[in-house]
């Protein structure tokens, strides 16, 4: 403290004479102890600090400076960086660095009342023992300088993996229906072609329930599901999701100019979601990683079984 008192004022009073005064006060400080304190090396502390401060804010920034101290830190020991959390939030505090904070989120859907509506197979509960049980889906909206923009999401409730999005500037029912079509895409390409006894589940918006998408899901064999009560709790997995996808990529990066740009943006962020992102409900995992982790599980189970046949 007394160091610093002294680098304040040096410039102005010299280092000899505040020394003298000091002295004179009962704080006996001589210009050589200022100085051998000033010239001191670092201690090993202050040198892994400054070490620490480098990757603490690599890792926020490369997370869609999203990450608070608990995910920064978790990220750190995932790249085999050795550091205790207390030290993360320490440092994290110096640095003025924070994770993000959610906000209300604001419904789109509109219900039709006219439309035929099917029942609600899920009654609030969307925790499935494995992948393709049950896929949720939703849609949120982004305001551009050219109009508003509409992005679909189809969620894997296992893993809360995004398996198809769309944008669009219109919430009609071929936004919907690009999106699930783009889950069915994903699944495909990974050899899943078979989703009979899925269910697809979204709330009571006019876009769900018509007759092109409601057709498509019974073309591919999937059951459809809507809430029944039309709370945001009916389908409060999409709702999570689309509230994520608000708070770490559309407001801090706005504003927003063109659908592309969404786009785009979009797409990159659907992608750190899913590879990179690291999930509280799938074990502090990616939701990528932790289908390919139930994957190789029922595959070593499968290789036992039949070996001890």
């Amino acid at each position: 403290m007394i160091i610093d008192f002294i680098n304040r004022y040096k410039s102005e009073y010299g280092v000899e004479p505040i020394c003298r005064v000091l002295t004179e006060h009962g704080c006996a400080i001589a210009p050589s102890t200022y100085y051998d304190t000033l010239n001191r090396s670092a201690s090993r502390r202050a040198v892994r600090d400054e070490e620490l401060k480098i990757e603490i804010s690599r890792v926020h920034a490369e997370n869609y400076s999203v990450y608070g101290a608990r995910k920064v830190w978790l990220e750190m020991r995932r790249e085999g960086i050795d550091v205790a959390r207390c030290t993360v939030e320490r440092l994290m505090g110096v640095l003025g660095l924070e994770g993000a904070r959610r906000g209300k989120t604001k419904r789109t859907t509109v219900a039709d009342p006219q439309g035929r509506r099917a029942d609600d197979l899920v009654q609030r509960k969307f925790n499935p023992v494995a992948p393709n049980m049950l896929w949720v889906a939703d849609f949120t909206y982004v305001s551009t300088w050219s109009g508003w923009v509409y992005v679909a999401f189809v969620i894997d409730a296992y893993s809360r993996r995004i398996l198809g999005w769309r944008t669009a500037t219109t919430m009609t029912t071929p936004l919907v229906l690009d999106a699930i079509e783009h889950a069915i895409w994903t699944r495909g390409r990974e050899g899943i072609t078979d989703l009979s006894g899925l269910i697809h589940h979204n709330d009571r918006g006019s876009q769900y329930t018509s007759i092109a998408f409601t057709d498509r899901l019974i073309e591919v064999g999937i059951d459809a599901s809507i809430g029944a009560t039309g709370s945001s709790y009916d389908n409060a997995l999409a709702e999570t999701i689309n509230g994520l996808y608000k708070t770490e990529l559309i407001k801090p990066r706005g504003p927003w100019r063109t659908v592309e740009q969404v786009e785009i943006a979009t797409l990159e962020w659907v992608d750190w979601f899913n590879h990179r992102r690291l999930y509280e409900h799938c074990g502090d995992v990616p939701p990528a990683e932790l289908e390919e982790f139930y994957y190789g599980e029922h595959r070593t189970t499968r290789i036992a079984e039949f070996s001890n046949q």
